[in-house]
Order: structure tokens, then C-alpha cells, then sequence
């Protein structure tokens, strides 16, 4: 008999589940959209650059994974320099961001002789492409969180949260429905659960909503945190998230489809448009505080870039290649512009009590 998951769309699939078992959570269906085995947006093909649906930070310049290879030599030089330690990235992407934070890194006598790295990733097509990257590096893949080192642990996530699953729950009188995805004439559409769920398990600044407001969710960034910020805790270490989202729990929706570097409807075209959602940098603090680490004050992407020094480094390659100047500028611009990505995307760190992250000072 044919595998149903070979002869129909990663479309038909999804409408069958709903028809068959009722409509499904916001985060089931984002989960079947990204990561479903065969068809799912990030097993598909490279979403990254100008022939996918977004770029990153790392592919805008090297500058980006330069600051912060000197961030993490910073950390481990205040651990002592440890003769064995771990690095691990979530979400790697291309593997353009490790690759510049090694080549800036392992300048540091030592680090490379004691670096372990790891890496997190679901996407086949991007595990070849790190593999090419990194393989100088003796890089590991790994399935699970827990899968690193005795030693202290390193954690990068850049533009990792913003993809996980989120559930969304609006306001009723009667109290808060989860948001759901069913079917209206044939056509993917959100409803409510027509159950309320129990009052405290949402979050406590949300206790005096005004009806139909809506609040996302991220339990599976929080859980990963707490698991992250265990290890951290036990052996050592720090955990740098860089991603667009807000300081503290609040309301709204942030929910979005990107497709062809262009805003598209999150239910039309799955495994086929990236979705993502802001992440509530609010929550992963309190998980990482709920483990035992130190969290720094958030700072936005160009103060964390300007205090690690991307004036002074655009400046020297500039410096170094006058053809390419206006370029390398342009990409500064970029990346700390309060109108680009300097001001929408944060820097997150949590970390083992007693160290002193630079970037995060003014």
C-alpha cells in the first residue's frame, strides 16, 4: 500500500489531519510546516540568501560572526581558558556564522585545542553546507540539547527561537481559547477551542486582558532554555541568543509567513513559506534565572555589534580593501541601523554567575 505521506502534499496532508481528527493548534500546524520529515520548509531546500525567502546576519557580513567569535574568546579567557569545552550552535544555518566566529577565535592560543563542536540542525540540504564549512573543525551534529561535553558549554543561537512552535490563546469572557487551525469551506482557517482553558496556566501579566486579546505562547523556547541553562548551571558557561522579539510578556500578535523575501499568509502554501514569530525574551530570562544563571539586560543587536567594536572593525577592512568600502558601510548600516536590524533584533544572554559578557555594558 503507498505511503500517504509520498503521494500527498505536505497541503493535502495537513487538510486530511484536520478533516480526520478536528482542527489543530497554532503550533502543530507551524511545527508540520517547518519540520515535517519529508516536506517541511526547513527539510525542503536552503531558505537563506537571494534565492530563498530571507537573509541573515551572518550572510550580510562577516563582521557579525567576527564579534562575536571575540565575545566567546572574551568568556572562555574569564573561564580560565579551559583545556575542554564545548561550543554549540543552534540552528546553524549556511554555516557562515561559526565559520567567521572560529576564524576570529581560534587565533586565541588554546581555544582551538580545546574546542568541542557541536552542532544542532533538522535541515539535510544545511548540514551538507556546514559540513563543507566546518569540517576543519571536526564538527558533531547532534539530535538532543544534552548531547555536549563533561566540560564548560558555549551556546550561539542565532535567529533559532523566532522559528519555534508558539500556541495562541485570545481572551473570552468566560476566559482564555486556544487558537486553532480548521477548515471553513475547504480553506485553512483559525477558530477558537470552544473550551476554555484553566486561568493559571497563563501568564500572570496577562491576568487583567481585555477581551479579544490575544497572547502567543512559547513553551518549546522555554523548555529548551531550562534544559540549556541546567547544563550552563552544572558545568559552566553562557548562552547567547540573537533574535527579533520583545524585553517582557505582552500581548499581540507577531505570528508571520515570509516567501520569496516578501510578507505572505501563514496559511496559505505550507512547508513552502517560513514562519516565525517574535520571541518573548521575558521568558527565557526567567528559565535561565529558574537554573541558577545570571541574565544581562537585554541590548538591542547595534548596541551589543557597537560595544563589541563593529566601528573600528568596518573601519579596518575598509581600510584593507578601499574598493569595497561603500559595501562594507552599507552592511554596518545594516546590521546596528536603529531602522534595519539594529533596533528589531536583541541580544540575549544568560550566563554562569561571576562572568562579565562584553557587549552588554554600555
Amino acid at each position: 500500500m503507498p505511503n500517504v505521506n509520498t503521494i500527498l502534499t505536505l497541503e493535502e496532508q495537513i487538510d486530511l489531519q484536520i478533516r480526520t481528527s478536528g482542527p489543530i493548534s497554532v503550533a502543530t500546524y507551524m511545527g508540520l510546516c517547518l519540520t515535517h520529515p519529508s516536506k517541511g520548509y526547513y527539510r525542503a531546500g536552503d531558505p537563506i540568501g537571494a534565492a530563498g525567502d530571507f537573509v541573515t546576519a551572518p550572510e550580510i557580513s562577516q563582521m557579525f560572526g567576527e564579534l562575536v567569535g571575540f565575545f566567546l574568546v572574551n568568556l572562555w579567557q574569564q573561564m580560565g581558558e579551559p583545556k575542554a569545552f564545548t561550543l554549540l550552535e543552534l540552528g546553524p544555518g549556511r554555516g557562515t556564522l561559526m565559520a567567521d566566529v572560529l576564524r576570529v577565535a581560534c587565533r586565541a592560543p588554546g581555544f582551538r585545542d580545546g574546542l568541542d563542536l557541536r552542532l544542532f540542525e533538522t535541515s539535510p540540504v544545511l548540514v551538507a553546507q556546514q559540513r563543507a564549512k566546518l569540517e576543519s573543525y571536526d564538527p558533531q551534529w547532534v539530535e538532543s540539547f544534552e548531547q555536549v561535553g563533561d566540560g564548560p558549554l558555549l551556546v550561539v543561537a542565532n535567529e533559532f527561537f523566532d522559528a519555534l512552535p508558539i500556541r495562541q490563546f485570545v481572551r473570552k469572557p468566560d476566559g482564555w481559547h486556544e487558537r486553532l487551525v480548521g477548515l471553513v469551506d475547504g480553506r485553512r482557517a483559525f477558530g477558537l477551542s470552544p473550551t476554555p482553558i484553566p486561568p493559571e496556566t497563563m501568564p500572570a501579566a496577562v491576568a487583567d486582558a481585555a477581551p479579544d486579546t490575544l497572547i502567543e505562547v512559547c513553551f518549546a523556547g522555554a523548555e529548551i532554555m531550562s534544559r540549556l541553562a541546567k547544563i550552563v548551571a552544572r558545568q559552566g558557561g553562557s548562552i547567547l541568543a540573537i533574535d527579533y522579539g520583545y524585553p517582557a510578556t505582552r500581548t499581540g500578535e507577531t505570528l508571520q509567513g515570509v516567501r520569496r523575501h516578501a510578507y505572505a499568509d501563514v496559511l496559505e502554501n505550507p512547508g513552502d513559506t517560513d514562519l516565525s514569530a517574535h520571541v518573548d525574551f521575558g521568558t527565557l530570562a526567567a528559565a535561565a534565572r529558574g537554573a541558577g544563571l545570571a541574565v544581562q539586560p537585554l541590548a538591542t543587536q547595534g548596541q551589543f555589534l557597537t560595544r563589541l567594536g563593529i566601528a573600528e572593525r568596518a573601519r579596518a577592512l575598509a581600510g584593507a580593501n578601499p574598493g569595497a568600502a561603500d559595501a562594507i558601510r552599507a552592511a554596518q548600516d545594516r546590521l546596528v541601523g536603529t531602522d534595519q536590524m539594529g533596533e528589531l533584533f536583541k541580544a540575549f544572554c544568560a550566563h554562569s554567575p561571576g562572568l562579565v559578557p562584553a557587549g552588554f555594558a554600555p
